[in-house]
């Protein structure tokens, strides 16, 4: 038996009360539209949010807001203006130069405007690495708060995931705010 274990072995050995852990319900802040509340907060962030209208290509609409894109990275079916798909580089580093990567998101939060990405594609380099990003989600997956939000994520295969809430930003640098210091440059969530 190692130290670590005899330690804890004796605490437990001499506590004479227990109690049981104590049911805690939080319900977190609610809203009246979660999906009008998401979008006001992506922008507040520095980031965008729109919703797809009915009958709207995604695939124009990406276009129209990233007219200058020439390397645009997604694994996702429904996107054909990808030029490439970050699934099939054998090495991370060929991920690099990505102007758009456009991925899924699962669930977006509408108290600050945040997303869960799941690692969905085999190297997670490209959701930091690209000049912009942009994150497809459900609008019925938008939730009020990070209560709601936790219950609901999940891991896939890669065990990897990340909330992301507009570009990359900080104010480190000599107290100055530097956007895409260590991500993306800007951030644009289209609810479908």
């Amino acid at each position: 038996m190692n130290s670590k274990n005899n330690i804890l072995g004796n605490i437990r050995r001499h506590i004479t009360d227990r109690y049981e852990m104590p049911d805690i319900d939080i319900e977190g802040i609610q809203y009246p539209d979660k999906v009008a509340q998401f979008i006001e907060i992506s922008k507040a962030v520095g980031g965008d949010a729109i919703v797809l209208k009915e009958g709207e290509d995604i695939n124009e609409v990406i276009r129209s807001l990233y007219a200058d894109a020439k390397v645009i990275a997604s694994n996702l079916p429904d996107i054909t203006i990808a030029t490439i798909n970050p699934d099939n580089a054998a090495d991370p580093h060929e991920l690099n130069g990505i102007d758009l990567a456009i991925i899924e998101g699962e669930v977006g939060v509408a108290e600050n405007g945040c997303v869960w990405i799941p690692q969905n594609v085999k190297e997670k380099v490209v959701y930091f690495i690209s000049e912009y990003l942009v994150i497809v989600l459900n609008r019925k997956a938008v939730v009020n708060n990070m209560h709601e939000a936790y219950d609901r994520l999940t891991f896939n295969d890669y065990g990897f995931g990340v909330f992301i809430s507009g570009p990359s930003k900080t104010a480190d640098i000599e107290q100055s705010l530097v956007v895409g210091a260590h991500g993306a440059k800007g951030v644009t969530v289209i609810l479908k």
